[in-house]
């Protein structure tokens, strides 16, 4: 028997691994916009895209990876993300110009998509019910250590770029530090494929097939002999009742006016979820610490900080949602939200921007030390002010290439608070709307509506997370971290006002106790 419970749980964590490849796919890119800004001479618009391009695709991949698996079955889709995932892994690694990086990351999000829908969708299949909820979290477990492992691999890179040691110099660390980050995602996407080899189709996938003795064989593998007729038995009556003809629930019954609370609240949390920030940090994290004038190196070690406390507090968010309830979840994690982001804002807007004689002798040689002359002791109250001034004197691309060296020689303000408010946001966010906004999902809206609703806020959701993620180079750029980072805030707490008003408590209440209580 324990055999058997070890089996189920071999299964859904190689099945997770999808989710650790989305999760370090996702952030990878992190620690290369530095380095592919200059080189490829982007706008901010365009940097944007270079992160964006993957949460578009994956949109699209989302509303198709559920249809196709039905048809082909779960586990070769998921062989074919995994094989995606590889590929783009490669032509990320080698693209000789951005149109081919964009397209390689657009090929990483169809994987993406994939995985983050039939990943769980596997494991909730092949999960005995006392313990679905528990393997299926293993899926979002998985994500969020891929985003540490992404943080962790760049600061590695990084570090071996500087390396003198005869092996960093053969396989050119140095010079393609930024390749080197994007294609070292091959190495554990075909792990997933050769794994995935050896994993069973779903049982639920056979049953719909017909292949009954199939799922019989595979449910006996991964439990007792009575539990696993009896799975099968519900299987095929469950699926029998899917077969009958239903009455498509058609988009307008979304809008009607029973529906105003439960959709309110639904495309509230959807919107809210994106719009305070989560991804322009996690997509962004060196980024924005080079920002506080750290200096590359220190940003990237602080990156891994921001994985580290991702997961931490994701998994304390696992062991408390069922016990202190939805609602109070929420109302802390706003509250810090709001609290972090303000802290952001106040600790940008207090830093000062003064170039000396000591701190210009100390950037590299390829700027012009000279023509910085004319900024000499002049002090900037304004990141923005000095970057078009810095830029207006040395040029658009000198700035963007030495952006890092020139904030740390000139900046004055203190970097901790910007460590404490990013690390706060991330604990925030992970303790509260990361998990709670996907549960809330499962039990807000009614059962004749549940599944053309979820997809619709589902599609808000990604919607405003791609606007999110395009945008933030730009804002940085034209109006600071200061007010971008007071917009986030202010988001957050509009949001906890309005969720501390139309939320009811969800925790311990049925499905239909809901319904009687939104739907009016």
């Amino acid at each position: 028997m324990q055999k058997r419970k070890s089996s189920i749980v071999l299964l859904a964590l190689v099945i997770a691994m999808g989710g650790f490849l989305m999760g370090f796919d996702a952030s990878v890119i992190s620690g290369v916009i530095k380095f592919i800004e200059p080189e490829f001479h982007l706008s901010k618009i365009e940097l944007g895209w270079s992160v964006a391009s993957l949460s578009l695709a994956a949109t699209v991949a989302m509303m198709f990876a559920g249809p196709v698996s039905d048809r082909f079955g779960r586990r070769v889709v998921l062989k074919y993300s995994a094989l995606l995932y590889a590929f783009s892994a490669l032509l990320s690694a080698i693209a000789p110009s951005f149109i081919i990086l964009v397209i390689a990351r657009l090929i990483a999000g169809v994987g993406v998509g994939t995985s983050l829908i039939l990943a769980p969708m596997y494991i909730a299949e092949i999960s005995p019910a006392e313990k679905r909820g528990k393997l299926v979290s293993f899926n979002q477990l998985n994500i969020v250590v891929g985003i540490s492992v992404a943080f962790f691999t760049n600061f590695l890179i990084i570090h071996f770029s500087q390396s003198d040691a005869s092996w960093a110099h053969f396989l050119k660390i140095r010079e393609y530090n930024w390749r080197w980050m994007l294609g070292i995602e091959f190495f554990p996407a075909m792990l997933y494929f050769f794994f995935l080899l050896f994993v069973p189709q779903s049982p639920r996938w056979l049953i719909m097939k017909g292949r009954f003795d199939e799922a019989l064989n595979i449910m006996k593998r991964v439990g007792d002999d009575e539990s696993a007729i009896k799975m099968v038995n519900e299987m095929q009556e469950h699926i029998s009742l899917d077969k009958t003809p239903k009455i498509k629930t058609p988009v307008r019954a979304l809008f009607a006016p029973a529906m105003k609370m439960v959709l309110t609240i639904g495309i509230i949390i959807s919107v809210l979820q994106q719009i305070t920030g989560i991804n322009s940090v996690f997509f962004y994290a060196p980024m924005i610490f080079e920002q506080s004038g750290i200096g590359t190196d220190a940003s990237f070690i602080q990156a891994i900080l921001v994985g580290l406390t991702n997961v931490v507090f994701t998994i304390l968010a696992m062991v408390l949602i069922d016990k202190l309830g939805r609602k109070p979840l929420l109302a802390m994690g706003l509250t810090g939200i709001a609290l972090s982001m303000f802290l952001l804002a106040y600790g940008f807007n207090a830093a000062t921007y003064t170039l000396t004689d000591s701190s210009i002798s100390k950037l590299p040689s390829e700027i012009n030390a000279a023509q910085l002359i004319h900024l000499k002791n002049k002090t900037f109250n304004s990141d923005t002010q000095f970057k078009d001034q810095v830029s207006a004197i040395i040029g658009v691309e000198m700035e963007k290439k030495f952006e890092s060296e020139l904030i740390t020689a000139s900046i004055k303000m203190n970097p901790a608070l910007i460590l404490v408010g990013i690390l706060g946001f991330v604990a925030s966010f992970a303790v509260s709307l990361g998990p709670v906004m996907w549960v809330l999902f499962s039990e807000l809206f009614p059962n004749h509506i549940r599944g053309l609703a979820i997809s619709f806020v589902g599609f808000l959701n990604s919607t405003v997370s791609f606007s999110v993620q395009l945008i933030f180079p730009w804002e940085l750029a034209n109006f600071g971290s200061t007010i971008t980072f007071l917009f986030y805030g202010v988001f957050a707490f509009a949001g906890l006002v309005l969720m501390m008003k139309l939320l009811p408590e969800t925790k311990g209440k049925s499905l239909e106790e809901l319904e009687a209580i939104l739907v009016k």
